[in-house]
C-alpha cells in the first residue's frame, strides 16, 4: 500500500494570481509530492491548496509553502471575509493511506518546530496535534484573528512554537496553526423531490446538531428552552455529521448537503443508508449521491465491504470490483459519471510511477521478460507466480462463499478470501520491488571509482544494494510460504468442484518460494557480511523444507478427492 498524507494549507491571498502561483509552485519541487488542487477565493482573499506526498517528504513541501507565503504576503495589509491570523493561516495534515494519525501528529510537531526556529513565525498546534484540550479547536487558537495577536505574550495564548511576542516579523507573517485531522468528506445525497424544506428536514434528522425542540413537535410550535433560557436541541442520529437541505437548479432536484467531519465515526455508507431510512419515513426516496472533490480509496472500499456484507457476499474480491460496487450502491453516477481515476486520490496521482511492470498487460509483461534486458528476471517472475497462486486460492474461497447450500458459511470463506487478497497485494508489489532491487545493484556498480573515497563509497553502495537484493526475494519466499495456508484450507474444506484450482495454487506458491530463494542465494556470494549470509541460508533451508512438504500434502488431498 502506498503511504500517503494529504496537506491542505490555507494562505491569506486569493486575489493576486502571481503570488498564488509562486506559493503553489514550490510543492512539486519536493520529491514525491503532487499538487492536486488550488482553490482561490476573491471575497475571502484566501486560497486553499491541496497536495499529497509520502510521510518522508510531505513536511518539507509544507515548510516551503509556509516559507514562500511568509516572503510574499504582508498580513499588516491583508483584508478578507474569512477568519485568518497568518500568511499561512492553517496547515493540517490528513492521513490518506498506509499511515496513522500519529504519523501526521509527529510531522505537524516537527514542522512547527522548524517554522518557529528557522522562519521566526509563531503558531499553534490544533485538532489531533494540539497539546491542550482547548487548542484542539481552531477557533480558540485563532481568537481575535491577526488583529488580536498581542495575545501571543499572554499565558493563555503563548505559542506552541515561535516567538511569544508580536514583533516586527510576526506583524508581517502573522501566526500559523499547524495540525493533524481526519479527512473531511463533502457529501450530497439526492432525493426524488424539489422541496428544499423536506431535504432540510431529513438533514436535521441525521446531523449531529439535530434541530431545536418546539412545542408539539411542529415547526410552528414555540421554541422550548432550558433553565438558562437556551434553546433545547433534539440531536440527530449520526455523530460527526453537519448538514442542511437545498435545491439544485442545475439538476432540478433537492439534496442533503452533508459534511462528514470524521469518517471513522460516520463513514459515507452509513450516512447514505441513514438518509435512505429517514427519507423513506417521510415518503421520499433517495436516488443517489454525490461526492464533492477528492476522496481516499478507503472511502470506496469500506463502502463496498459494507454493502457486500449486507448481501452476505464475500468481501475478498479485487479492488476494481469493489469500486464498481461502491459506485452503484451509493448511486454516485446518478447525476454524472463517477470516474475513479479522477476522483480517488491514490488513483489520481497514479502511484507516482511505483509499479511500472504491473501497469503492463500480460503480453507486454511477457515480452519484456523475454527481451535482452536482464530485468525483470527470475525474482519478479517468482513473485508473480506467488501472486497467481494466491489468486487461485482466493478464487476457491470466493466460490465457496457463494456455493449453493453453504449460505451459513459465507462469512467463514469471506474471511479466507480477505486474507488471500492481502497476500496477493503484497506479492504483486514485490514484482516491481525485485526488479528495482536488481537495478539498484547495477546503479551501485556504475558509481565513479577514480579516487580512494569514490572507491570506498562505491564498495559500500554495492554491499548495501546487494543486501537489499537478497531481502526482497526473501520477502517473496516468506510471503508465498505463508500464503500456502489459503490453498491448504481450500483443499481441506473449500468448494470440492474447485479442488484442482487449490492444487495449482499450491504448486505456483511452491514455485514462488523456490524461485525466490534461488535469486536470494545467487547474491549471497558477493556479500562480505558472512554472518548475515549464514542466517539467510538457514532461512532458505527451512523454507524449502516446509514448502515442499506442505505442497505435497495439498496435492495428496487433491489426488484423494479426484479418485
Amino acid at each position: 500500500m502506498q503511504r500517503l498524507i494529504e496537506c491542505v494549507p490555507n494562505i491569506s491571498e486569493g486575489r493576486r494570481p502571481e503570488i498564488i502561483d509562486a506559493v503553489t509552485l514550490v510543492v512539486e519541487t519536493v520529491e514525491g509530492c503532487r499538487l492536486l488542487d488550488v482553490d482561490p477565493g476573491k471575497s475571502t482573499n484566501r486560497t486553499v491548496i491541496t497536495f499529497v506526498g509520502p510521510p518522508e517528504t510531505i513536511g518539507e513541501a509544507a515548510f516551503r509553502v509556509i516559507e514562500k507565503a511568509a516572503e510574499l504576503i504582508d498580513m499588516s495589509k491583508h483584508a478578507g471575509e474569512h477568519p485568518r491570523m497568518g500568511a499561512t493561516d492553517v496547515c493540517p495534515f490528513v492521513p490518506i493511506s498506509g499511515v496513522t494519525m500519529e504519523d501526521c501528529i509527529q510531522i505537524a510537531h516537527a514542522l512547527g518546530k522548524r517554522v518557529g526556529e528557522e522562519l521566526g513565525i509563531p503558531g499553534y498546534h490544533y485538532e489531533s496535534a494540539a497539546h491542550t484540550p482547548e487548542r484542539k479547536n481552531l477557533a480558540f487558537c485563532r481568537k481575535g484573528e491577526y488583529e488580536g495577536l498581542e495575545k501571543l505574550s499572554s499565558d493563555e495564548f503563548r505559542p506552541d512554537f515561535g516567538p511569544s511576542a508580536f514583533n516586527d516579523r510576526a506583524q508581517k507573517t502573522g501566526a500559523t496553526a499547524i495540525g493533524a485531522r481526519d479527512f473531511l468528506i463533502a457529501y450530497n445525497i439526492n432525493i426524488n423531490s424539489t422541496s428544499s424544506r423536506r431535504a432540510n428536514a431529513i438533514a436535521f434528522d441525521i446531523r449531529e446538531a439535530g434541530r431545536i425542540k418546539r412545542e408539539g413537535g411542529k415547526i410552528s410550535g414555540k421554541i422550548i428552552k432550558d433553565a438558562n433560557g437556551e434553546p433545547v436541541r433534539e440531536p440527530g442520529t449520526l455523530k460527526s455529521v453537519k448538514g442542511i437541505g437545498w435545491y439544485i437548479e442545475e439538476y432540478g432536484i433537492a439534496q442533503l448537503s452533508l459534511n462528514l467531519t470524521d469518517i471513522n465515526v460516520t463513514p459515507t455508507h452509513v450516512a447514505f443508508d441513514e438518509a435512505c431510512s429517514k427519507a423513506q419515513d417521510r415518503g421520499i426516496r433517495v436516488t443517489g449521491s454525490e461526492l464533492v472533490g477528492l476522496v481516499p480509496l478507503k472511502v470506496m472500499t469500506d463502502a463496498a465491504d459494507y454493502f457486500l456484507r449486507k448481501q452476505k457476499r464475500s468481501t475478498g474480491i479485487s479492488e476494481s470490483e469493489k469500486i464498481k460496487i461502491a459506485i452503484k450502491s451509493l448511486g454516485l453516477d446518478d447525476l454524472a459519471p463517477f470516474n475513479p481515476d479522477e476522483r480517488i486520490i491514490e488513483y489520481l496521482i497514479g502511484g507516482l510511477g511505483t509499479f511500472p511492470l504491473l501497469e503492463k498487460n500480460l503480453r507486454e509483461f511477457s515480452n519484456e521478460t523475454a527481451s535482452e534486458s536482464p530485468a525483470p528476471g527470475g525474482g519478479s517472475i517468482a513473485a508473480y507466480s506467488g501472486a497467481l497462486g494466491t489468486a487461485l486460492s482466493t478464487m476457491v474461497a470466493n466460490l465457496s462463499a457463494n456455493k449453493r447450500g453453504w449460505d451459513d458459511r459465507w462469512e467463514e470463506f469471506s474471511n479466507w478470501a480477505d486474507k488471500g487478497q492481502s497476500f496477493h497485494t503484497r506479492l504483486l508489489a514485490l514484482v516491481d520491488a525485485d526488479t528495482a532491487a536488481f537495478n539498484g545493484i547495477m546503479d551501485a556498480y556504475g558509481l565513479p571509482k577514480s579516487t580512494d573515497d569514490q572507491k570506498s563509497t562505491r564498495a559500500q553502495a554495492i554491499q548495501d544494494a546487494t543486501k537489499h537484493a537478497i531481502e526482497i526475494p526473501m520477502q517473496v519466499a516468506e510471503v508465498a510460504h505463508d500464503a500456502l495456508e489459503i490453498a491448504e484450507a481450500m483443499a481441506d474444506f473449500g468448494n470440492p468442484n474447485s479442488i484442482t484450482d487449490a492444487g495449482v495454487g499450491a504448486m505456483c506458491l511452491r514455485t514462488a518460494v523456490l524461485g525466490a530463494i534461488l535469486n536470494a542465494r545467487v547474491n549471497t556470494a558477493d556479500l562480505n557480511d558472512k554472518a548475515y549470509v549464514a542466517s539467510v541460508l538457514s532461512r532458505c533451508d527451512a523454507l524449502v523444507s516446509s514448502v515442499t512438504s506442505r505442497e505435497a500434502a495439498v496435492l495428496a488431498r487433491v489426488d484423494t478427492l479426484l479418485r
